[in-house]
């Protein structure tokens, strides 16, 4: 912060810190920063701001969680404070206690409404934005008790047919409980519906418990009280849920008279709940005769209506609505089958204007996740939300052009012209007029943004910057300096076809030179290191970092496919950085990554390299049972390790991955079915054709068709922008085909 160079506030900050006997902060700071490159942002105050609420809701579930233990707690808890189970950690010196171990959630919602009610993987409900959460129990009349987050396994899965649902079911002898939550929507408002089935073979009660915590730990709950039709919580005196028939019995408590867990078998009733520290809890019982399943609906207002008002004008929006034309899949592995279309779900869910990474830690706006996911929204055919998502772009520029969503990220620029381009040439559209002046102005900024070439290792790129935080501490990343030529090679079409010739010739120039010191600083790692593969910055040994520099092949393919310096990064992190079958980031993440493991698979698949296969498999082996990936897996516990429970940008990549095993391009050439497994064409699961379409691709859009056999056939209809495009049939286990102009059937012979 520049007040702090102030000499008066330097020495009064040293001063007071010293003498209450603490470290100076500002030498703390300093050496600190010796371990990262200069750079004019240390770290992004977006970043710190929600570290600090992170950490600040963690250092509260240090001070509440171990010292209550007999409470029922989410399931991560149970799991990670239990020292028999593999997803214990230590508390020892930790200062906060948060979720390292199980970050795993899933959304439910409906198209283009903020709202994202999320389910974790025992049932719990949470359905407003980082608050209280609401979970249900079986009680046995024998004193047993079936509390879903207490046990080692489960069943869960998402249901997508008319509305997409979380089914929770969980047994303990002949207690049974299952769970449906999902989000409807009226003429007023959205609701979260939870539906309960209990059952006990000797009968007992269904609790239906409010709780002061949800997947990230403590959610402060003040005060709770039962309406006087008993059909109704008030929280914080607010009308917050309904259950469908009056409760039968009530309790309430607070932090002082411990968990309502250990209230439940009270004989007096207690309609109101009261805690001044905000742990306040309530048990609303229902009875259960014995072997009989008792259904139980609750209602959750969301009050969204003031937010997604302009849905309403289309009674027809909901999930099917926003699903018409979008681009299919049929495959005979039901599992890749599976998370396709819940990724597809996801796309939707998460783009209600603009796009979040996330629906609960990252449902916030980043250009970088952004970029990612209106890819695949535009690969999926669905135009009208990427245009959406597009158009929020021009607000967050800067005056100077720079495109910003943290400051000190240099990659925003270039992944912002990058994706305008895109869009202009899958949708075969012009330029938006909205669009033309913030594009300009982008290019310029990463113009005058780079360095000034002086012979040192960073020369003439882009300057030291935070960047991707699983790159490492701020350096001159490659990967900005890739976005980069990529965005002024973008700008430099986009003004060509806008007849902006003299800016085209003055982009394309800018491009070529930054390439050019790019080659340079990588011919001169290659000797420093040793060997071809790319690190992550002119100034880092090889590392888990280097995937940033992957880019270059996936998704912006600046080299070649057969380049070394991409096959041998590739064989690098395939050697060094892989765990349990996934790219394992050494780096803040310390954990398995599905989305930089598609990265290599797509690096792997424009190379010809069956390896793709295995790394598609592996990555849809670490999904949830409801499709999801967080942002990082655990190697162990196998839960979520980082960021989001349900992270778009993974959701995203497998869009991406099955769409480029269909049809993608290189170059000016239209590649299709060159990721496709053998026992797909000609194994015993091929009986079923195998479709794929209608997939909007530069060229224009094409719908695909594979009847498998020994000799299996490959057909296509297309609708193109202008000229056939150069079609190239490359299945793995056949010979090659190339198309003649007109042709749209071939049959392919194996090798």
């Amino acid at each position: 912060m520049p007040w702090m160079k102030w000499l008066p506030w330097r020495y009064l900050v040293r001063r007071f810190a010293t003498s209450h006997g603490f470290l100076d902060p500002l030498a703390v700071m300093a050496r600190l920063q010796r371990f990262a490159e200069p750079s004019e942002v240390n770290e992004p105050i977006e970043l710190l701001r929600a570290g600090a609420v992170f950490h600040a809701r963690a250092l509260i579930n240090s001070k509440v969680i171990q010292h209550n233990l007999d409470w029922i707690w989410p399931h991560w808890i149970e799991r990670q404070f239990n020292p028999r189970d593999e997803s214990f950690i230590p508390r020892a010196f930790s200062i906060t206690h948060c979720n390292l171990s199980h970050r795993n959630w899933t959304a439910v919602g409906v198209p283009d409404c903020e709202e994202m009610p999320i389910v974790d993987p025992r049932g719990l409900v949470t359905p407003h934005y980082d608050g209280w959460s609401i979970d249900a129990w079986v009680l046995g009349k024998n004193g047993r008790q079936l509390l879903p987050s207490k046990l080692k396994q489960c069943s869960q899965r998402l249901e997508m047919d008319e509305n997409i649902s979380v089914v929770t079911e969980s047994s303990l002898d002949d207690l049974q409980l299952q769970s449906r939550v999902k989000v409807e929507r009226d003429s007023s408002d959205s609701h979260c519906l939870l539906e309960l089935i209990a059952e006990s073979g000797d009968g007992g009660w269904l609790v239906i418990t409010l709780r002061p915590c949800n997947p990230e730990g403590i959610s402060f709950l003040h005060q709770v009280r039962l309406d006087k039709n008993r059909r109704c919580w008030l929280i914080e005196d607010k009308t917050a849920v309904i259950f469908e028939r009056p409760v039968e019995k009530h309790l309430a408590s607070n932090y002082r008279q411990g968990d309502i867990y250990l209230h439940l078998r009270d004989e007096t009733e207690c309609l109101h709940g009261e805690c001044e520290v905000g742990m306040a809890s309530a048990a609303a019982m229902f009875s259960l005769a014995a072997g009989t399943p008792l259904r139980i609906g609750v209602r959750i207002p969301l009050h969204s209506s003031g937010r997604d008002a302009s849905h309403r004008d289309h009674p027809s929006g909901g999930w099917q609505y926003n699903l018409k034309h979008h681009c299919t899949l049929s495959v005979p592995d039901r599992k890749f089958q599976f998370l396709y279309d819940a990724a597809i779900r996801t796309l939707i869910l998460h783009s209600p204007k603009e796009v979040y990474p996330g629906p609960y830690t990252y449902k916030r706006f980043w250009f970088r996740d952004a970029v990612f996911i209106i890819q695949s929204l535009l690969q999926a055919g669905l135009t009208a939300r990427a245009e959406r998502a597009l158009d929020q772009f021009p607000k967050r520029q800067k005056h100077d052009g720079f495109f910003l969503s943290q400051d000190g990220e240099w990659d925003s620029n270039g992944e912002a012209l990058w994706i305008f381009d895109l869009f202009c040439q899958m949708t075969n559209r012009p330029l938006k007029r909205e669009w033309r002046e913030p594009v300009l102005r982008g290019a310029r900024w990463i113009v005058n943004k780079r360095l000034h070439k002086n012979g040192g290792r960073c020369g003439g790129l882009l300057p030291a910057g935070f960047s991707a935080e699983h790159l490492g501490p701020n350096d001159c990343y490659y990967w900005d300096d890739f976005w980069g030529v990529a965005g002024l090679r973008a700008a430099a079409r986009i003004c060509k076809r806008e007849e902006l010739f003299r800016e085209a010739r003055a982009f394309s120039a800018e491009a070529d030179d930054f390439q050019k010191t790019i080659e340079d600083s990588l011919a001169a790692a290659a000797r420093r290191l040793g060997r071809a593969a790319m690190p992550a910055s002119p100034n880092r040994r090889l590392d888990a970092g280097a995937i940033g520099s992957i880019v270059a092949g996936y998704p912006l393919q600046l080299y070649p496919a057969q380049d070394p310096r991409l096959t041998d990064l590739t064989e690098f992190l395939l050697e060094r950085c892989f765990v349990s079958g996934g790219f394992f980031q050494d780096m803040v993440h310390s954990g398995i990554n599905a989305y930089l493991t598609l990265h290599i698979a797509q690096v792997l698949l424009r190379s010809g390299d069956s390896r793709c296969f295995e790394l598609m498999r592996n990555v849809a082996a670490l999904a949830s049972p409801t499709g999801q990936w967080p942002e990082a897996i655990h190697p162990h516990s196998m839960g979520g390790c980082m960021g989001d429970g349900q992270h778009a940008w993974a959701a995203a990549e497998w869009v991406s991955m099955m769409r480029n095993c269909f049809v993608r391009e290189e170059g000016e050439s239209l590649i299709l079915i060159s990721g496709l497994p053998s026992e797909w064409l000609t194994g015993e699961s091929a009986q079923k054709p195998i479709h794929f379409g209608p997939a909007p691709t530069r060229f224009g859009t094409i719908d695909l068709e594979v009847i498998p056999g020994t000799e299996p056939q490959v057909s296509w209809t297309t609708h193109w922008h202008s000229d056939t495009p150069r079609i190239e049939i490359r299945p793995f286990g056949f010979r090659p085909i190339g198309a003649s102009p007109g042709e749209n059937r071939v049959t392919l012979s194996p090798l």
